[in-house]
C-alpha cells in the first residue's frame, strides 16, 4: 500500500518538476527577449530562480523513490548479494533519518502551533518568536517568502513517505533492479 502511494507521489513531483523546467526555459527565453527590447521584467529572474529550486527539491524527493539518487556504490559493488541488500537497507534507513530531521527543522523554522498560539497575527507571531519567516517579501515579486520555501515540507514529507516505501519494499536492491 505504501508503495503504491510513493508511486504515485513520485509520478506527481515528476510531473510538477517537469512543467517547471518548462516554466524555467520558458521564463529565461522571455528573460532574454525583454532585456533585447530594452525592457527587462526584473521578477522573471527570481520567479526563474524559485522554479529551479521547486524542480530540484520535487525531482531529488522523486528520485528517493526510483533509487537514481547519485551514490557512490564502490563498496557496495564489491559485497556479496545478502550483505549488498543490508547495505540499501541501511541507506534507506539513513535517508529516512535524514528526512524525519527535515521535517523537524520545517516545523521549528515555521513554528505552526505558535502562529495559532498567536492567532495567526504575524506580528505577534514575530514578537513572541524573533521569527520572520510569514513576514519578509521575496525580493521583485511580493510574495512572502514561506510559500517559496515550502518546498522544503514538501520535499521533507516526500522523502520521508519514499524511504518508508523503500525500507518495505521486497525484491532487489533499485540499483541492481535500474541495471
Amino acid at each position: 500500500m505504501i508503495g503504491r502511494i510513493s508511486a504515485v507521489w513520485a509520478q506527481i513531483e515528476l510531473t510538477l518538476a517537469a512543467a517547471l523546467a518548462a516554466s524555467i526555459t520558458l521564463l529565461i527565453l522571455l528573460n532574454v527577449v525583454t532585456r533585447s527590447l530594452g525592457a527587462a521584467l526584473f521578477w522573471v529572474d527570481e520567479l526563474a530562480i524559485y522554479a529551479m529550486a521547486w524542480m530540484a527539491f520535487l525531482g531529488a524527493s522523486a528520485a528517493v523513490h526510483y533509487g537514481h539518487a547519485v551514490a557512490v556504490t564502490i563498496l557496495a559493488d564489491t559485497l556479496p548479494p545478502a550483505l549488498r541488500k543490508v547495505t540499501a537497507k541501511l541507506v534507506d534507513v539513513i535517508v529516512l533519518i535524514f528526512a524525519l530531521f527535515m521535517i523537524w527543522f520545517c516545523w521549528r523554522w515555521y513554528a505552526p502551533l505558535e502562529l495559532v498560539k498567536n492567532g495567526f497575527d504575524v506580528k505577534a507571531f514575530q514578537g513572541s518568536t524573533f521569527n520572520f519567516i510569514y513576514a519578509e517579501p521575496t525580493t521583485t515579486l511580493g510574495i512572502k517568502k514561506f510559500w517559496v520555501w515550502s518546498v522544503m515540507w514538501l520535499f521533507a514529507l516526500g522523502a520521508t513517505l519514499h524511504s518508508l516505501a523503500n525500507l518495505f519494499e521486497q525484491g532487489p536492491p533499485r540499483n541492481e533492479a535500474a541495471a
